[in-house]
């Protein structure tokens, strides 16, 4: 997962060491149920996904709870230690899901695949990378299909309590709004929310939701 977080400022020119923090985590590396947001996402009846792309799935604490509610779930993350830990959750899960270690930076599924939604949660990488693979991921959105993306949001001068310290690798709309320029709207918007994670995500937090769809 191509991500930094406020326990490592280093920034882009000394990314965090993925490998070695999976290794390091007793369970999951943000804990072992999904995101908020993705159960919310999935419980609107217009959300029922056959397939899903997964950018930065890390450990697979999302793909996986996916993949038990019925999608064929493709996952993507750049560290192998984390991919591994996925198919052992998914294992235990008793369901099957696509692993690919790759780097979000030069990765693209093959020609002609097409997926039902496009999950990006928590995928905080320099913004030229992240804008490749949401371009390569919308690209590949089969009719219909959504585009969904929770991350955290800059803060300006407010302090920051949970999350990454620095800015530039944090989210605004406007950034979003371009990335999904063509789908159809869904949500978008900025706001507080509590978030218990694991370690590294629990607090109140400043994120941005978002959620565009292809038309039919």
């Amino acid at each position: 997962m191509p991500h930094a977080d406020r326990n490592d400022d280093r920034g882009r020119d000394h990314p965090p060491d993925w490998n070695a923090r999976y290794r390091a985590a007793r369970g999951g590396l943000y804990g072992d149920h999904p995101c908020e947001y993705l159960r919310m996402i999935r419980a609107r009846a217009d959300f029922a996904p056959r397939s899903v792309l997964m950018l930065g799935d890390g450990d697979g604490r999302n793909g996986t709870w996916l993949a038990r509610h019925g999608a064929t779930v493709t996952g993507v993350d750049l560290s192998p230690v984390a991919s591994q830990r996925a198919r052992e959750r998914d294992r235990e899960a008793g369901v099957s899901a696509r692993r690919i270690t790759a780097d979000l930076a030069d990765w693209s599924p093959p020609a002609g695949e097409r997926y039902d939604a496009a999950v990006a949660l928590y995928l905080h990488c320099a913004p030229e990378i992240r804008g490749r693979a949401f371009a390569v991921a919308i690209a590949a959105l089969a009719p219909g299909g959504w585009f969904v993306v929770e991350g955290f949001a800059k803060t300006g001068e407010r302090p920051v309590t949970v999350g990454l310290p620095d800015q530039r690798l944090r989210y605004d709309l406007a950034e979003l709004e371009a990335a999904a320029a063509g789908l159809e709207l869904i949500e978008a918007f900025t706001g507080r929310c509590r978030l218990d994670d694991g370690a590294h995500h629990r607090g109140l937090a400043e994120v941005a939701r978002f959620a565009a769809r292809r038309p039919p």
